[in-house]
């Protein structure tokens, strides 16, 4: 169909036409299909998180609550003991390390990765001599 000077046509064939041109073919259908599907889960397991945690804190804050002189104490212990702990092993870690370069100084043993690092005078005395080597050879 033609538009005329007088506008667009309104017939009912015409728009069902234009709907035709406009709809979604089947894989964008099965496409917003499983969008609304997963989003639809993702929104319920949401809600059911937020309702079990509030109904979560509900029950539970009232036990501690109560049980707090209980837990204030126990908290306290088990922290200072873990920080002692931790303390302890960090000392003893800083004594081997010591221990260990004090025994291979002793034993005149050369610390890991100095065998990648070269007298630093070779390569300079090394260059001397190339060059005077070639100087005399010339």
């Amino acid at each position: 169909m033609k538009f005329t000077d007088k506008g667009p046509p309104t017939t009912v064939a015409f728009i069902l036409q234009k709907l035709k041109e406009h709809s979604p073919n089947s894989g964008e259908l099965v496409g917003l299909a499983t969008l609304a599907i997963s989003g639809g889960v993702l929104l319920l397991l949401t809600g059911i998180t937020l309702i079990v945690a509030v109904l979560s804190l509900i029950f539970i804050v009232p036990l501690i609550l109560i049980s707090s002189p209980v837990w204030i104490p126990i908290g306290g212990l088990v922290f200072f003991s873990g920080a002692g702990a931790l303390s302890v092993l960090g000392v003893a870690a800083a004594a081997e390390t010591v221990i260990s370069r004090v025994y291979g100084y002793f034993q005149r043993v050369n610390p890991m990765g100095s065998s990648q690092f070269d007298d630093p005078g070779v390569p300079v005395y090394d260059t001397t001599e190339y060059v005077m080597d070639v100087t005399i050879s010339s």
